[in-house]
């Protein structure tokens, strides 16, 4: 069993991953404030990755303030202590940071990425108009 939709991808950070979708997962109602957060070792086992791995990813979520542990409880999802735009801009930080590094791996100019991105805006824009 994964937890909130995490699907392990080669290539990438185990700890960036694991991160990622608990935090996907808390802005997306997912996961909500104060339900139990899986334990270092059930995410260990489940996700078969080494457990320092694990404790390292829920150590940062502690610390970011998107979990919480209490005493005799456990790990829980945190009260949100930013607003929501401010948690979503957090999260996608380090999609945007892989974004650039391979737009420089290709040899894109920032104005070419925008350009790029506002293309991509718009036709997404465009398909969802489609779909009401």
């Amino acid at each position: 069993m994964t937890h909130f939709g995490l699907a392990l991808q080669p290539g990438q950070s185990i700890f960036d991953q694991l991160v990622s979708a608990a935090q996907k997962a808390i802005l997306s109602g997912e996961l909500t404030e104060g339900q139990a957060f899986p334990s270092v070792r059930t995410l260990a086992a489940d996700l078969k990755i080494h457990p320092n791995t694990a404790h390292k990813a829920v150590q940062y979520l502690i610390h970011e303030r998107w979990l919480e542990m209490r005493p005799g409880i456990g790990t829980v999802v945190a009260f949100a202590p930013h607003t929501l735009g401010e948690m979503r801009r957090q999260l996608m930080r380090h999609e945007i940071a892989a974004l650039i590094a391979e737009a420089r791996r290709l040899g894109l100019s920032a104005d070419e990425l925008k350009r790029a991105i506002d293309a991509g805006w718009d036709k997404k824009a465009a398909i969802v108009e489609v779909g009401r």
